[in-house]
């Protein structure tokens, strides 16, 4: 049986409708998906700390929730965050808020790339989680995630991407220079279109297809049409 796809625009057309038309708070999405990332590293194994790498965008939502569930369950966990608090989507900068008062360790990153700093963050790490670019981003990182990303890329630490590797194109499966390469791939509702290009798997690594709540009829109603739409 093949595996359903969907586009960058019917991935977020889900997000959009789940919210729109059944109701589902965008937060309840994303507890969903980083709770389901968090449950699949534990199954997966953890024997060390867990660095995870956020972004701007609801990705790094995804993140921040992934590092408290972590938390919950005692493990050592890192987050990383390269961006302005203020620049957050309402959803993700909800779940910074919540991260900073549990007082889980959080460092910043603003300005030109720091390697040896990055470095002493990444030291003794078991899994890098890639939450640093979401399906929405198209083009090359820009710096300093080019930089960021080529660096978590030498790590030995088993890495993990949220939805889509930083620096793989949802939709065509392009993969820039600087592209995480993952162990495994969490992705959500169904595979991106770009994620089964040819040579895509030497970046997503292993794919984990993931619920996050939405309703299964309006999951089933996008893919159809997804479908049909591909002919």
């Amino acid at each position: 049986m093949s595996l359903p796809v969907l586009s960058r625009l019917e991935s977020r057309e889900v997000d959009r409708r789940a919210v729109d038309e059944y109701g589902l708070s965008g937060l309840v999405l994303m507890e969903n998906a980083g709770r389901g990332v968090a449950d699949r590293l534990e199954q997966l194994g953890i024997g060390g700390p867990v660095v995870i790498g956020c972004g701007r965008g609801n990705n790094a939502g995804d993140g921040f929730v992934i590092a408290r569930h972590l938390d919950l369950r005692g493990r050592d966990v890192r987050v990383l965050y390269w961006g302005q608090p203020a620049d957050l989507p309402a959803d993700a900068a909800a779940n910074y808020q919540v991260l900073l008062r549990a007082g889980i360790a959080l460092a910043h990153f603003q300005g030109p790339h720091l390697a040896e700093v990055l470095a002493q963050h990444l030291s003794g790490a078991d899994w890098i989680v890639d939450a640093l670019l979401g399906t929405g981003a198209v083009g090359d990182p820009r710096p300093p995630l080019d930089a960021v990303i080529d660096q978590l890329n030498r790590s030995p630490a088993r890495k993990m991407a949220v939805d889509l590797p930083s620096g793989l194109d949802a939709d065509t499966g392009r993969a820039s220079p600087h592209t995480f390469r993952a162990d495994h791939t969490c992705t959500f509702v169904a595979a991106k279109r770009g994620m089964l290009a040819p040579g895509a798997d030497a970046y997503t690594g292993q794919l984990h297809v993931l619920d996050i709540g939405a309703p299964r009829k309006l999951v089933a109603e996008v893919l159809r049409r997804a479908a049909a739409t591909r002919g």
